[in-house]
C-alpha cells in the first residue's frame, strides 16, 4: 500500500526541512501564502534558509516572520517594498537578494519545476539583471541566459485539496502557486478544505496530485488585506 501523503498538521508536514535548504514559496503580497507552514518554520527554528518567493510579506506576517528571526539568509524576489524589516536588513548586509523580474521569476519557477535546465529572455538585458549572465542574440534581438530553479521543499497553499494531493487554488489566490507546487524536490501544500479522492471535479483541478509529497489541511487562516484602499465617503 502506498504512504499517505495526509499529515496531521504543518510541523509534521515539515519534517526534514533544515539549515541552509531552498524553499520555493507560493503567494502573491499576502494573498494564498502558506501561513501555517510559515509558523511552523519559525517554530522549528530553522536557520541559513534562502527564499524563493515574489515577495517577503510584511513585517509581521507572511515570510517578515521569518525575517524577524533572523532565519532566512537570502531572498531570490521581484518585489519587497512593503516590508521595512527587509529593507533594513539588506541595506545592513545581513540579507543577501536576489532580484528578478517577476515574469522572469515565475518563469524560472517553472521551468524548474519543468525539468528545463534554463531559457533565453529580453528581460533585463542591459540593466545589472543580466550582469553576469550569457547573452546571447536571436534573429538580432539580445536575451539573457535564466536559470530554472528547483528547492529542496515547495511550500503552497490551496483552496481545495484532496488526499492525493489534487490541488485547487481559489480566484488570485492562484497567483504563483501552481508553479511553486511542481519546482520542490519535496512539495508540502497546506489546503482550507481537505476531501477524500474522487470528490473533486478533474476539470478544476489546477496541480495534479504527482507533484505534490505531503497535504495537510490549515487553520486559523487571518487573510490580511497587504495595503487596504478605501474611497472618501
Amino acid at each position: 500500500m502506498a504512504k499517505s501523503k495526509v499529515y496531521k498538521d504543518a510541523l509534521s508536514a515539515l519534517e526534514g526541512i533544515k539549515d541552509n535548504m531552498t524553499l520555493v514559496v507560493g503567494g502573491f503580497g499576502l494573498c494564498g501564502i502558506p501561513e501555517n507552514s510559515i509558523k511552523a518554520l519559525k517554530e522549528l527554528g530553522v536557520k541559513g534558509l534562502t527564499c524563493v518567493s515574489n515577495n517577503a510579506g510584511v513585517d509581521d506576517f507572511g515570510l517578515g516572520i521569518l525575517l524577524h528571526t533572523h532565519q532566512i539568509k537570502k531572498m531570490i524576489s521581484s518585489y519587497v517594498g512593503e516590508n521595512a524589516t527587509f529593507e533594513k536588513q539588506f541595506m545592513s548586509g545581513e540579507l543577501e537578494l536576489e532580484f528578478c523580474p517577476q515574469g522572469t521569476l515565475a518563469e524560472r519557477i517553472r521551468a524548474g519545476g519543468a525539468g528545463i535546465a534554463g531559457f533565453y529572455t529580453p528581460t533585463g538585458v542591459g540593466t545589472l539583471v543580466a550582469q553576469g549572465k550569457e547573452i546571447k542574440n536571436f534573429d538580432g534581438r539580445d536575451y539573457v541566459l535564466e536559470r530554472g530553479i528547483v528547492g529542496d521543499f515547495a511550500l503552497v497553499k490551496a483552496w481545495k485539496g484532496d488526499k492525493f494531493g489534487n490541488l485547487i487554488f481559489r480566484k488570485t489566490a492562484r497567483n504563483f502557486n501552481p508553479m511553486a507546487a511542481t519546482a520542490g524536490k519535496i512539495t508540502v501544500a497546506e489546503v482550507e478544505e481537505l476531501v477524500e479522492v474522487g470528490e473533486l471535479d478533474p476539470d478544476q483541478i489546477h496541480t495534479p496530485g504527482v507533484y505534490v509529497q505531503r497535504i495537510f489541511q490549515g487553520k486559523g487562516y487571518e487573510k490580511r488585506i497587504e495595503q487596504m484602499t478605501v474611497r472618501k465617503g
